[in-house]
């Protein structure tokens, strides 16, 4: 990342040249704190903190400035997120990270190929990792930054790095979904759940979900959420109609198929404002897992209206 001294050849650039280049990388920036935070916006604040760094670096001892940029916000980033441990412990019931719209979190260019390094489902196994295994696989998994860079920016050896980003890979393959169907039978599985939902079909639910299904609720203690994660089909179809049957909310309920993360999600309206987001996982055995995000905190971004 930084040059030798005779390496250091290239002229200081003005403060418009260094906006202009952190502007084209910001989005880029904004993804990889995501990624590490789960937050839009303490990942917006941590790329503003990088914009401060970077207004006052020498931009002749930068030799490639997307891999110093994308070290300087994850490890702001990282600061970020042991701030925000005590806070999160104190969280009433599961935390779940804030879904957000498509281009949030990267840049078009890159966005099909980083789509599934942002989806719901990865983000909450990358929530399981400890903050620098989830620093490192950002880095190196995701945007492709050189075991060296890190090393440099997080203070660690290479051989340490290299070391987490093992560790991190091989926590992440082991929990990721080992019989994903296409998107077609995604589609079709999520628009049948959401059919038998609605009509309070009991055994057309318990004939999509998967013997071990997991639903994990994030209310935020706002909103109605289960205070611990859900084990079994018959148990996640009884919580899921019982919550429909008592609602905590007042109003008309109707629901929509949108893209989310990056991922298709069912977003639930009450009139005109969102009251849920949820997430489904399909392996060829059914619904696995579920992850329905109602803490309006977290849902503002995305509740300008229906899509």
């Amino acid at each position: 990342m930084t040059q030798p001294p005779s390496a250091r050849s290239s002229p200081p650039r003005s403060g418009e040249e260094l906006a202009r280049e952190f502007g084209e990388l910001r989005p880029l920036l904004v993804g990889a704190a995501y990624r590490v935070l789960g937050s839009v916006s303490d990942a917006e604040d941590v790329t503003q903190e990088a914009w401060l760094r970077w207004s006052g670096v020498d931009r002749s001892q930068v030799r490639d400035a997307r891999a110093f940029l994308l070290t300087t916000t994850t490890r702001l980033a990282l600061n970020r997120l042991r701030q925000l441990r005590s806070r999160r412990e104190d969280y009433v019931g599961p935390w779940l990270p804030e879904p957000v719209v498509a281009g949030t979190v990267g840049d078009a260019a890159e966005a099909v190929e980083l789509a599934e390094s942002v989806s719901m489902a990865m983000l909450v196994v990358l929530e399981t990792l400890s903050p620098l295994e989830r620093a490192t696989f950002v880095l190196h998994e995701v945007f492709g930054v050189p075991f060296g860079e890190i090393a440099s920016s997080l203070g660690r050896s290479d051989a340490a790095v290299r070391q987490l980003a093992h560790r991190a890979r091989s926590h992440v393959q082991a929990r990721q979904p080992r019989h994903p169907v296409d998107a077609t039978r995604h589609r079709e599985v999520t628009e049948r759940f959401l059919e038998a939902a609605a009509e309070g079909d009991m055994a057309g639910l318990l004939a999509l979900l998967a013997p071990d299904a997991v639903l994990v609720s994030d209310g935020g203690g706002v909103k109605k959420a289960a205070l611990r994660p859900i084990v079994g089909a018959d148990k996640v179809a009884r919580w899921l109609l019982g919550v429909l049957a008592r609602p905590d909310y007042e109003g008309e309920l109707r629901a929509e198929l949108g893209w989310v993360n990056g991922d298709l999600a069912i977003l639930s309206w009450v009139d005109d404002a969102l009251d849920t987001v949820t997430f489904l996982t399909v392996e060829a055995q059914g619904i696995t897992a579920l992850h329905a995000v109602r803490n309006p905190a977290k849902l503002a971004a995305l509740a300008t209206g229906p899509a």
